[in-house]
């Protein structure tokens, strides 16, 4: 079964204008798809066999619970569909960014069960097989970045493919059967129509639509995205629309949304964006992890925000640390992160020459920035840092590496080797 549903939407892989469009070979889309393929048996292997170190087992668990919907779905479609939307809790719909007791923390884990469930009608309940489902639907995401990407930088197109879809951590987090793959098809479908709607200067009703269903998704899925993507979003929109020098408009518009999620609460006490916050540091610090870390509570005040400020860049950005290294996952994630603060210098040091800084690309790095910061301040699980960076990571890892002058370093390093050569030939030939 596995073999047969492999080989067929590897076929359908190929046949999908989205994908074949993008400029990829077919060749090139099956070798990516078949990467995610093996990127998400990966992931659930690593769930059986090494989970409770990992703290890798949401995604068993997930697959369990979906068997159980699958029967619902057989026996009551209505009931299936219709639970999705039903609460209990007190307070309603308003605790919006309570990770318990809450219908909004819940319904990111119902929501992927129940495409789990419709999954597992042709699966028969494999998992593995499910992971070929999940893999063409998440296949969408980083077909959507590359074409953004690639017209960004049409001369970079090998390293726009190369970070597109390699990763790691994303590659990793992405394809395997849990919420990334799926928040970053929903980032991914905004971007797209965002871009090309404003290169084009035409908004369809197609492309509102995506837009849209891209919004949802990551409402859904991870509601706080929602929040920190918004005001990056309206700066966009604005420097486009009223062709605002970029720069300041983004810098105008961030600082505004500061002020308002720290005087807000003077508004009306629902607004108090910092107590929110508060909050749900305070909601993970009572869950417990293999990798969780000591960290300074927060208060709802700017003073305690600016002081913990260094902290959250410390755990966003710069960890794990090789100190905190405890088994393979966290090893990998400990290197990764290493590796792309090297390429940060080496960026640093030989960018490519003045380079225009546009809408999008201010998009990029105040959206990731602000994602970064919200994960920060509120989780102090490395694991949990790390997965959820991974969704923000080509949006700051593409444009660096396109940036980069490759040529440039190529030639320094070829001739610091040949310098070597000769000062060596002319030791021994003297």
């Amino acid at each position: 079964m596995f073999a047969a549903y492999l080989v067929l939407v590897a076929w359908l892989v190929t046949r999908v204008k989205f994908f074949t469009n993008s400029g990829l070979s077919k060749s090139q889309l099956v070798i990516l798809f078949l990467l995610k393929v093996m990127a998400g048996i990966f992931y659930g292997w690593i769930g059986v066999y090494y989970g409770e170190m990992a703290k890798m087992i949401d995604t068993w668990w997930y697959h369990y619970e979906s068997l159980h919907e699958t029967q619902l779905l057989k026996n009551d479609p209505t009931e299936f569909f219709s639970n999705l939307f039903r609460n209990s809790y007190e307070g309603g719909y308003t605790k919006f960014l309570s990770t318990h007791n809450s219908w909004w923390n819940d319904v990111k884990a119902n929501f992927l069960i129940k495409i789990m469930a419709i999954f597992n009608l042709l699966s028969f309940g494999h998992y593995y097989v499910n992971v070929i489902f999940y893999s063409f639907i998440t296949l969408f995401g980083p077909v959507a970045m590359f074409r953004v990407m690639k017209d960004v930088f049409p001369e970079r197109r090998q390293i726009v493919l190369l970070t597109c879809f390699l990763i790691p951590s994303f590659l990793y987090w992405s394809s395997g059967l849990h919420k990334e793959g799926l928040i970053f098809v929903g980032l991914t479908l905004m971007v797209y129509h965002f871009y090309f709607g404003f290169k084009e200067n035409r908004f369809t009703t197609t492309r509102i639509f995506f837009i849209l269903f891209g919004f949802l998704l990551v409402l859904i899925l991870r509601n706080f995205v929602i929040v920190t993507l918004t005001p990056p979003l309206i700066a966009w929109v604005l420097s486009r629309r009223l062709k605002w020098k970029p720069v300041f408009t983004f810098s105008g518009i961030m600082l505004i949304f500061v002020i308002i999620f720290f005087t807000g609460k003077y508004l009306s006490p629902k607004l108090d964006f910092p107590q929110a916050v508060v909050t749900r540091q305070q909601e993970f610090l009572r869950m417990s992890g293999g990798s969780t870390v000591p960290v300074t509570p927060l208060e709802p005040t700017l003073s305690s925000f600016i002081s913990n400020t260094p902290h959250a860049i410390a755990m966003s950005m710069l960890r794990p640390y090789p100190s905190d290294v405890r088994h393979l996952l966290s090893l990998a994630a400990a290197l990764e992160i290493n590796v792309i603060l090297l390429l940060f210098l080496v960026f640093l040091v030989w960018r490519k020459g003045r380079t225009r800084v546009s809408a999008f690309m201010l998009f990029s790095i105040f959206f990731s920035f602000a994602i970064l910061m919200m994960a920060g301040f509120t989780v102090n699980n490395l694991g949990a840092i790390v997965r959820y960076r991974s969704p923000v990571l080509p949006f700051l890892v593409i444009p660096m590496m396109a940036l980069i002058d490759w040529e440039r370093l190529r030639r320094l390093v070829f001739n610091d080797i040949n310098l070597k050569n000769n000062i060596s030939d002319s030791a021994q030939n003297p």
